[in-house]
């Protein structure tokens, strides 16, 4: 499993344990989900001008948010995405993940968590829509919600 961070802001220090909270979020999102760790997913930290930019780009939505989603693959089958792999000798990229820092901690302060907490529940909740999960329906969105409380707790980050 590879995990490419990539901090393009600088309007809120990342905590120092960043790195290890995002590995570990990432990895048990694909466990969960029976899948092996043969993949390589991106993430990006923003301000909200960016994300803003990204949002109305990509959604047509001109304001910002606390977390997109970029599925590598939409319309093919993983095994088809695992076939590509093997010709080019690589992990299988899943897609990028952009989280607005800004956004994060903003949240973080009204749900009176941590940052990190924050940060690991947008990571997770991102990871679901990279592989496949939405929540345009009440019935998707509950699905969601239940695999993203279940991160949090195999991995103890608990609100405060």
């Amino acid at each position: 499993m590879e995990i490419l961070i990539n901090n393009e802001q600088d309007k809120v220090n990342m905590p120092e344990n960043m790195i290890d909270i995002l590995k570990d979020v990432v990895c048990e999102c694909l466990t969960l989900e029976n899948k092996d760790t043969n993949y390589e997913v991106s993430i990006t930290f923003v301000d909200n001008d960016r994300i803003r930019e990204l949002n109305r780009d990509y959604r047509n939505i001109d304001k910002p948010t606390d977390v997109l989603s970029f599925p590598m693959y939409d319309d093919i089958s993983e095994e088809e995405m695992f076939d590509v792999c093997d010709e080019i000798n690589s992990e299988l990229l899943l897609g990028d993940i952009v989280i607005s820092l800004e956004t994060a901690l903003v949240q973080s302060e009204e749900f009176g968590h941590s940052l990190d907490r924050e940060i690991a529940y947008l990571t997770a909740h991102s990871m679901f829509h990279l592989l496949g999960y939405d929540h345009m329906e009440e019935t998707e969105k509950l699905k969601m919600r239940e695999k993203e409380k279940e991160i949090m707790k195999r991995l103890k980050i608990f609100r405060n």
